[in-house]
């Protein structure tokens, strides 16, 4: 029985039950399910980029560690993943559709929201709250966490715990590191590498 019971069953079937109602949506979905994570790091090269352009120390410095922080935060999610050894969706409802491959790991939370929670918290330090980039890259963590549910992959749970698990582990894991990071990066923009942290 996945974690949230019955209700929690009742969602996933509502979702898997939209899924084989849209027969169309199909390829792109398990495209973006499975190989999204390139555009995550594109996200992250552009946060950076951006960043250096700009020149602030705190901005650059928080673009440097977000791809650090979305690992840790996978890291750290192994850890829970294992605590509560939850059954993937298609082992519950047998008659489930399932766009991709069948993985025999634990289901809660999501290793792929959690991966989009941490980066979208990374994003969101570097560029602040007006930027397009921290938009798009908000969105685009959403639609894949909502893609792992569709193609049959997870339960609704495991993909909200797996955003607000990699989001607060990458912000709380830069609230550590800030002062530091700040300092490392206004050293390296007085030495010839000054042009990792300054456009």
């Amino acid at each position: 029985m996945p974690i949230g019971g019955a209700t929690q069953e009742a969602w996933f079937r509502a979702v898997n039950h939209l899924a084989r109602a849209t027969p169309w949506l199909h390829g792109p979905a398990r495209l973006f399910a499975e190989y999204g994570v390139g555009l995550f790091a594109v996200l992250l090269l552009l946060s950076w980029w951006s960043a250096r352009q700009e020149g602030d120390p705190r901005r650059v410095a928080a673009a440097l560690w977000a791809p650090v922080g979305a690992l840790v935060a996978l890291g750290l999610n192994q850890l829970l993943v294992a605590a509560f050894a939850e059954p993937r969706p298609f082992t519950v409802v047998p008659d489930a559709l399932v766009l991709v491959a069948r993985s025999t790991d634990p289901s809660f939370p999501s290793d792929h929201s959690v991966m989009a929670g941490a980066v979208a918290a990374g994003v969101l330090l570097a560029q602040g709250r007006r930027r397009v980039l921290t938009g798009v890259t908000l969105g685009l963590a959403v639609l894949m966490a909502a893609t792992r549910v569709y193609v049959g992959a997870h339960f609704p749970l495991d993909v909200l715990a797996g955003l607000l698990v990699g989001a607060a582990i990458a912000l709380a894991s830069y609230r550590l590191v800030r002062p530091l990071a700040v300092r490392l990066v206004e050293a390296v923009g007085r030495t010839p590498g000054r042009v990792l942290v300054r456009g």
